[in-house]
């Protein structure tokens, strides 16, 4: 559209709420805000009633739209893509799940030889889920192929993706954890923790060794007891980290997600949806991995035994939720699922936030936090017409 100024009644900047003024978009990217207008002869896009907010950042999601990242398909791929904007969601790092090497191979080299052909949600990097797992708590994951972490491996992982790998998951009990996390930690890489039966030490060993996120907190982890906090308690109390949330009313109760946030603050907690490839898609019989999956009454669960298998839930109905509980404000909320995910993979140079210089991929929502629009580089790339 070239340039001109969005006018609404409320923007979430970096800086904090600002209502009523004008926000600069330049060529696709975001310039200034300000209160008045220099001149009346400014191309105007109106938004009177309306807020602008950042686009959304999934940093966790394996599939949408009856997809997955492991079906190792790009043109899958782009169909999330495109889906991710009716979530709200302008930025997404597709999510592996624990497989043989040859398939994350080639699962690596396929998203890192095409990521950029995209048109909906933009590709920032690549979650890895795995392998690098325990058994006790190992979800949908399939501990088949579960192993101690390879740096070798990973640097071929690395190489395949064209250095797209932005985080890595493992469990820190397994051989190898201190040495893998402070090697790949000081190449960019951020190092998550998860499916791990750990001991409190054991997590805070790998926090120190460069460990920075807590994958799915509550979820696929020791839990807290007040004579071994485990990872759950390494989660709460480590102050530098940050902890992810699936916040679908499923994966964790609001009182228990309204703790970890008094623990930790709003701004190190991201919002992520785990989606997989019944998000948006009808109740019914679907798979994660090899693994038959039955989605009902809003969750997904493993056929064999009941466990959640991911979630269906999209990342603003997150965000909704959250306020909905009253345990967040909707800026604090807003920015768990933008700013913060984007800062804990070092993507927040790229996306999650209104600042200027940055694509200006945006959403306009009602005081509702209804999807109203969802702009790419400054264009409408979707509209919500219910």
């Amino acid at each position: 559209m070239g340039n001109y100024y969005i006018h609404a009644s409320r923007f979430f900047l970096p800086s904090g709420i600002e209502n009523e003024g004008y926000l600069s978009v330049n060529e696709g990217k975001f310039g200034s805000y300000i209160k008045e207008l220099p001149n009346k002869n400014e191309t105007i896009l109106d938004y009177s009633g309306k807020w602008i907010a950042p686009g959304l950042v999934d940093t966790h999601i394996h599939g949408f739209m009856g997809h997955d990242v492991m079906d190792n398909d790009f043109e899958g791929i782009k169909v999330i893509s495109k889906g991710l904007l009716s979530c709200g969601v302008t930025s997404f790092l597709p999510t592996t799940l624990t497989s043989d090497i040859e398939t994350l191979n080639q699962v690596s080299q396929t998203i890192g030889d095409h990521y950029q052909e995209v048109k909906g949600a933009k590709i920032r990097g690549i979650f890895f889920e795995g392998p690098f797992f325990t058994e006790e708590h190992k979800g949908a994951q399939n501990p088949i192929f579960f192993q101690d972490p390879n740096l070798e491996t990973f640097h071929h992982w690395q190489e395949l993706s064209k250095g797209l790998i932005r985080k890595i998951a493992i469990a820190p009990e397994r051989v190898g954890v201190v040495e893998f996390t402070e090697v790949v930690t000081k190449e960019g890489v951020a190092v998550a923790l998860a499916h791990s039966s750990a001991t409190y030490e054991q997590a805070k060993t790998a926090v120190s060794s460069g460990a920075s996120i807590f994958v799915h907190t509550y979820n696929g982890m020791s839990g807290l007891n007040h004579r071994e906090p485990g990872v759950v308690g390494a989660a709460m109390t480590t102050k530098d980290t940050i902890a992810e949330l699936i916040c679908d009313g499923h994966h964790v109760h609001p009182a228990a997600a309204e703790v970890l946030i008094k623990a930790k603050n709003s701004e190190h907690i991201a919002l992520i949806t785990d989606c997989m490839r019944a998000g948006g898609m009808p109740e019914g019989d679907y798979t994660l991995g090899e693994f038959p999956v039955e989605v009902k009454n809003g969750a997904a669960r493993l056929k064999e035994n009941g466990s959640l298998a991911g979630s269906i839930l999209k990342l603003l109905d997150a965000v909704k939720n959250i306020c909905d509980w009253d345990i967040a404000t909707i800026e604090e909320a807003i920015r768990m699922a933008s700013i913060v995910p984007a800062k804990s993979c070092h993507i927040d140079d790229l996306c999650g936030s209104l600042q200027a210089g940055h694509d200006a991929d945006f959403l306009v929502l009602d005081s509702q936090l209804y999807l109203h629009e969802t702009y790419l580089n400054g264009v409408s790339v979707y509209k919500n017409d219910n």
